[in-house]
């Protein structure tokens, strides 16, 4: 039990972290295992951690998700209560983003449990992807902010999110860094792809949610929902605070690294 515990709770780091910083959470739940031979907790425990990080982005944004549902269906304000201030079509707009990731789950879910889970295709999309965000965080022009953003960006960060089902490219990394790549400035880059987080988030937990009811609670499950809840929730409040005086290129070397060492495991296995 101490070893099941002590797993939930490096999974439910792996999660919380990997789902909103930019460094894929998908990939670390891949890596992790693999590299340190865990036992494999089940799809209840995956869906367990999914759960933890919905429950962190909608206690962060609950505020915020409030207001964009009250502007798109009833009377516009002027700010949240973050002073961020939003379109009438923001809901619309998240929406549209949505859509592309949801037909990338349906239909590739399967080589996304599969084929997609090879740690050497891992390496591969944390190095390249990165290397797409530092290149988006150093060069581009980030003067947007929430208000101005269109359908044509949307777009773009929702094909993004579906290419990010390969583990190790990150959806909350691609998301930003096409953000970035629009011209959002950082802060709102990243805001963005949290709030695009929630109904992708939702709709995984939801299709897979039998599995937990059929399999029920247990404690490791309990332990690492906790830790991805509060972990997510850091992740939120702390990114966002930091890329405001500084910038994403540290994630680039971590994810550089990562792949690195990566590689160097796998080929002294073989």
């Amino acid at each position: 039990m101490i070893n099941q515990i002590s797993q939930s709770i490096i999974l439910g780091l792996a999660q919380g972290l990997g789902e909103f910083l930019p460094i894929s959470s998908s990939g670390h739940l891949v890596i992790i295992p693999w590299l340190f031979n865990f036992s494999d907790p089940g799809l209840a425990f995956d869906v367990a951690l999914h759960a933890g990080t919905l429950i962190a982005v909608l206690t962060y944004f609950w505020q915020d998700i409030i207001e964009i549902i009250r502007i798109a269906f009833f009377k516009k304000t002027k700010v949240t209560s973050q002073e961020i201030i939003y379109k009438k079509n923001t809901l619309w707009l998240l929406a549209i983003a949505t859509v592309p990731g949801v037909l990338a789950g349906y239909f590739l879910e399967n080589q996304a449990e599969t084929a997609f889970r090879n740690p050497m295709l891992v390496a591969i999309a944390l190095a390249i992807a990165g290397w797409f965000l530092y290149l988006a965080d150093k060069y581009m022009q980030h003067r947007k902010n929430l208000k101005e953003i269109g359908w044509k960006e949307s777009l773009a960060i929702g094909l993004s999110q579906a290419v990010a089902i390969i583990p190790g490219i990150s959806r909350s990394g691609a998301t930003i860094t096409t953000g970035l790549f629009a011209g959002l400035d950082r802060k709102s880059a990243a805001r963005f792809s949290f709030l695009l987080s929630a109904p992708i988030i939702f709709g995984a937990t939801v299709l897979k949610l039998p599995h937990l009811i059929k399999e029920g609670l247990s404690l490791p499950i309990i332990i690492g929902v906790a830790v991805s809840t509060v972990s997510g929730y850091l992740a939120i409040k702390y990114l966002i605070k930091f890329v405001e005086r500084t910038s994403y290129k540290i994630f680039f070397w971590y994810r550089l690294f990562l792949a690195i060492v990566i590689c160097i495991v796998f080929l002294t296995r073989v």
